[in-house]
């Protein structure tokens, strides 16, 4: 219940639950799918809503995290 509350009040994706709580993202996402469906249905829903909204958006994140990359070699002369 931690979880999903933190990954709620947050807005969290499953890598940064997973971080917070010394976890690994398939225990979160087994503790939120699975296991909080069976005690909190309505919290459990509301955790899911989150992550199904940070996993639609993960291509833009991963999109951004690269271009940054980029821009910041360049900037700094660095070449792969």
């Amino acid at each position: 219940m931690a979880i999903a509350g933190y990954i709620i009040e947050h807005n969290a994706t499953v890598r940064q639950a997973a971080k917070q709580f010394g976890i690994s993202k398939s225990t979160v996402h087994k503790d939120i799918t699975e296991r909080l469906e069976m005690i909190n249905p309505g919290l459990a829903g509301e955790a899911r809503k989150v992550l199904d909204v940070n996993k639609s958006e993960r291509h833009i994140r991963g999109g951004l995290a690269t271009k940054d990359k980029y821009l910041r070699e360049k900037c700094h002369g660095v070449h792969a």
